[in-house]
């Protein structure tokens, strides 16, 4: 059997860290995408010490407006076919709108839309003829409604949903799939970097673990789901919101984000 080979963007922390254990005990091995070298390096030996895997690194900023091809081509210079994509690289800002700099929302929707979309279409491109190839595009349960205080984050999950869906569909005749994993709010770094920790949705709902959100998301993959939510709650809301004036759906997402 051929080992398959899987990349892997903002592998460094939370979700992506707990894919690359996951992808690496199913023997796979693994390139590895971050800003962070010294956690990457850390992560890389330890995968290889812990599995039978090879593992390299790829220290790049997806926030700037070219790091998508260069990482594309610094893969391919690998000689390793890519069998798996993650697009697990993001990031988000708590606060109003206007009180944010468009630097910072510029970077946010370079890395959370326009890297993950540019990455998706140079290895689906890449991948035609093959009959194979998954992605995973990591959204959120943000992605089912609009997110006063976090209004560009949650557009951009957005975007990322609606895009998986219908690229998945696209494709189904080239057997490629793309899965889009939609997480509640997760124990790992985004909520004290976006800040929205402050928000009375993260102090009021239970916080999943990363590597159970990790796990589903892997195995949805896998089984070609188009999207996966973890979590009976959030599975439960985007349902009951579709039957209720979007004025209403905005109104209460504002009071959930609210401090």
């Amino acid at each position: 059997m051929t080992t398959k080979t899987a990349l892997i963007t903002g592998a460094s922390k939370g979700i992506g860290r707990e894919l690359a254990f996951i992808f690496a005990e199913e023997g796979c091995n693994l390139l590895l995408a971050a800003r962070s070298e010294q956690e990457l390096m850390q992560l890389k030996d330890l995968l290889q010490e812990q599995y039978d895997i090879i593992a390299e690194i790829f220290v790049s900023d997806l926030s700037l407006p070219d790091a998508a091809m260069r990482l594309f081509e610094a893969v391919k210079e690998t000689g390793r076919e890519v069998d798996y994509l993650v697009n697990n690289a993001g990031f988000g800002d708590y606060g109003a709108f206007a009180d944010t700099s468009w630097e910072r929302y510029q970077k946010m929707i370079q890395l959370n839309v326009t890297t993950l979309t540019q990455l998706t279409h140079l290895f689906v491109a890449d991948w035609r003829g093959r009959k194979a190839g998954r992605i995973l595009n990591v959204s959120s349960t943000a992605a089912f409604q609009p997110g006063p205080m976090m209004a560009v984050y949650f557009a951009t999950k957005a975007f990322v949903l609606s895009l998986s869906e219908a690229v998945d569909n696209e494709l189904r005749r080239e057997e490629i799939t793309i899965t889009a994993l939609c997480p509640g709010p997760t124990a790992t770094q985004f909520g004290a970097e976006s800040k929205m920790n402050a928000s009375q949705l993260v102090k009021n709902v239970q916080i999943a673990d990363a590597h159970s959100v990790a796990l589903l998301g892997f195995h949805a993959m896998m089984k070609g789901k188009p999207v996966v939510l973890h979590g009976a709650m959030n599975k439960v809301a985007p349902f009951a919101i579709r039957f209720m004036p979007r004025r209403w759906v905005t109104r209460m997402a504002a009071w959930v984000m609210k401090k």
